[in-house]
């Protein structure tokens, strides 16, 4: 599914956000990439969704160099950002039938679509409400619902976590789970080990912008 080669990505004359970083990801696995703040691994996240272009080295995903990859045509993915991204100034139900409307869905089809969702996930209460009145857990789970509505090939998860309740982040948790189906490869950045292991059947460590082969202790 993806492979990296040398790759570097270099923000100022002195500062490399990644430094000679090289991995290999199969078709279906899941991994975590698991660091401190600012050791890499959202800057590599950002890099695979295209928010980041390197300073050099080789990205192939599906055996496409990343710079060639077309995302609405040769693979489908979905990125869950730190900020997630609306419109603010629109309501729950405007941004999801904007996303469907994208994906060239019939009116019909769409309020339906979009009735039976609210519906599954229990969110009556939200779907005349403003983005921008909604809290920042509510956003998270919002992006993730709304990626429900379609088959994710490739599902990228930044750190959302570190900040959540309990209670949301055991509705963030399903959630990721019930995205990650056998055709879909999954790639969540974390601080928490503990976290990674209920996510992720292997972890990648990052610190300095390098791949390390495990975290310091203490």
């Amino acid at each position: 599914m993806l492979q990296v080669k040398h790759l570097y990505l270099k923000y100022t004359r002195e500062y490399f956000a990644l430094y000679d970083v090289n991995l290999d990801i199969a078709d279906g696995e899941s991994v975590a990439f698991v660091g401190e703040d600012e050791s890499g691994k959202t800057s590599l996240l950002r890099v695979f969704a295209k928010l980041e272009k390197p300073t050099k080295g080789e990205i192939y995903i599906k055996d496409i160099p990343i710079e060639k990859l077309n995302y609405k045509t040769d693979i489908s993915a979905g990125y869950i950002p730190a900020t997630p991204v609306f419109f603010e100034k629109k309501s729950v139900y405007e941004n999801l039938k904007y996303v469907l409307k994208t994906w060239g869905y019939e009116e019909s089809e769409i309020e339906n679509k979009i009735n039976q969702i609210i519906i599954d996930y229990a969110i009556e209460k939200l779907r005349d409400v403003k983005i921008k009145d909604l809290t920042l857990e509510e956003k998270y789970v919002l992006s993730l619902i709304r990626l429900s509505m379609r088959e994710v090939e490739l599902l990228m998860v930044d750190n959302i976590f570190d900040t959540l309740t309990d209670t949301t982040m055991e509705v963030v948790l399903n959630l990721i789970k019930k995205l990650n189906t056998k055709k879909t490869t999954l790639i969540v950045a974390t601080t928490k080990p503990e976290l990674a292991q209920k996510l992720c059947k292997r972890n990648i460590y990052f610190k300095n912008g390098s791949v390390v082969e495990a975290l310091d202790k203490g």
